[in-house]
């Protein structure tokens, strides 16, 4: 079993800054990578930002130059850094890993999402 928290978030004017958190609990043999998509209405889910194990980091294109994305391999958390933001950043913003698993049959890896987490960025 696996607890995805989330935190941060809220309302911001464009410009402005905000800061989101994720960590990951529960029998983890490791988190394969960790990151951020977001869903504005009436839009699919996209990609933000991820990190894998490696450090390997990921951004859409919309985002770079703005957010930061960094992770924290003891703590099983990763953390958004968001800057300059736009009212176009507004969404709900959802934290995603891929966690691997001890179970009976060896080692398998699993995908969880976090429960969501409102940005809003007004004009």
């Amino acid at each position: 079993q696996v607890h995805m928290v989330e935190s941060g978030g809220g309302l911001v004017q464009a410009g402005g800054s905000l800061r989101l958190s994720c960590a990951a609990s529960g029998s983890i043999l490791s988190i394969n990578t960790m990151g951020w998509h977001r869903q504005a209405p009436g839009k699919q889910r996209e990609l933000v930002a991820s990190i894998a194990s490696g450090g390997t980091t990921n951004y859409a294109d919309s985002v770079k130059g703005r957010f930061t994305i960094s992770g924290d391999g003891a703590k099983n958390t990763v953390v958004l850094q968001m800057n300059s933001l736009k009212p176009e950043d507004t969404a709900v913003y959802y934290c995603h890993a891929d966690i691997t698993l001890p179970t009976a049959w060896g080692p398998k890896s699993y995908s969880y999402w976090g429960q969501g987490t409102q940005v809003t960025v007004s004009s």
